[in-house]
């Protein structure tokens, strides 16, 4: 699935991520003004159990259910 993907920072260096279908706005529950575009059309494998990369839990479920991924807060990688 091509996916745009999204950052914000956190406390300690950390950051959430917040991944959408290519295209698709944020959805409204999830707007946040920190919130910054990081990548735009990159192909990702939502049937994988884990995005380890961007500390996502369970993407596939996520996308279904609520149209986005976000990082799980006891996941938040540091990049």
């Amino acid at each position: 699935m091509r996916v745009d993907i999204y950052r914000r920072p956190e406390a300690q260096g950390r950051f959430s991520h917040l991944v959408v279908p290519e295209g698709k706005p944020i959805p409204q529950e999830a707007i946040n003004t920190d919130w910054t575009s990081e990548k735009r059309g990159v192909e990702m494998d939502e049937t994988q159990g884990h995005w380890d990369e961007l500390g996502i839990p369970e993407p596939g479920r996520q996308l279904r259910d609520k149209g986005y991924a976000i990082t799980s807060v006891k996941e938040q990688p540091r990049q």
